[in-house]
């Protein structure tokens, strides 16, 4: 039977708001070599004025990793970002017949399909149909390499996306926008809260 996930998200980095700040405070004082100004309390206000001036490469000092569970067609999105590292789950390697898979294959259902509507039943079932065939592909004896020519762009898949602090502001830039994906978008505008509660300088709602 399919299993219906829903995309979440997983920061890997351990953060704290205060010690990046200070972090890039460090990191950014070099320019300016005026590391007698700071203290306490003068890394939010460094970090809130080089972004003002756009002074962006100095944020580039830290990065985080966060581990993405969403569909096969939203990762393509997300791997578009040049200034970042990717490791994905693979449908090449990975084979969805095995005990630890639960010998299913595991979607996500698009943001805005209703689930009490006609077209929802209409996907449902075109997901039952494409299991089926992926387990006779894989009982027949055929790779899972071959077998995966036949699974859906609404697969789930784990995506660990690094990238630096310039970058992240840029993917939720691009990926929160009201013109991006309704998926990538419920997804991205998540993350970006998370980013926010812990570092708000630097993620504050443009």
């Amino acid at each position: 039977m399919v299993k219906i996930i829903e995309p979440s998200f997983e920061i890997l980095t351990p953060l704290d708001g205060q010690q990046i700040l200070k972090h890039i405070e460090r990191c950014g004082r070099t320019c300016y070599q005026s590391f007698d100004k700071a203290d306490e309390t003068s890394a939010e206000r460094f970090a809130r004025h080089i972004v003002e001036r756009h002074h962006e490469s100095v944020i580039e000092h830290f990065s985080i990793s966060v581990k993405l569970i969403t569909d096969r067609a939203i990762a393509n999105e997300i791997v578009r970002h040049r200034l970042a590292s990717f490791s994905q789950e693979s449908t090449r390697y990975c084979c969805y017949s095995h005990h630890k898979f639960q010998g299913e294959i595991s979607v996500i259902k698009p943001v805005e399909l209703d689930a009490s509507s006609k077209a929802y039943q209409y996907w449902f079932d075109a997901m039952l149909e494409i299991e089926k065939t992926y387990m006779k592909l894989i009982e027949l004896g055929e790779k899972p390499e071959t077998a995966r020519s036949v699974l859906p762009c609404c697969l789930k898949t784990e995506l660990v996306v690094t990238a630096n602090l310039r970058e992240w502001r840029h993917i939720f830039d691009l990926r929160c926008s009201p013109a991006a994906h309704p998926d990538v978008r419920a997804l991205m505008c998540s993350l970006r809260e998370a980013f926010r509660q812990q570092i708000p300088v630097l993620f504050e709602e443009k």
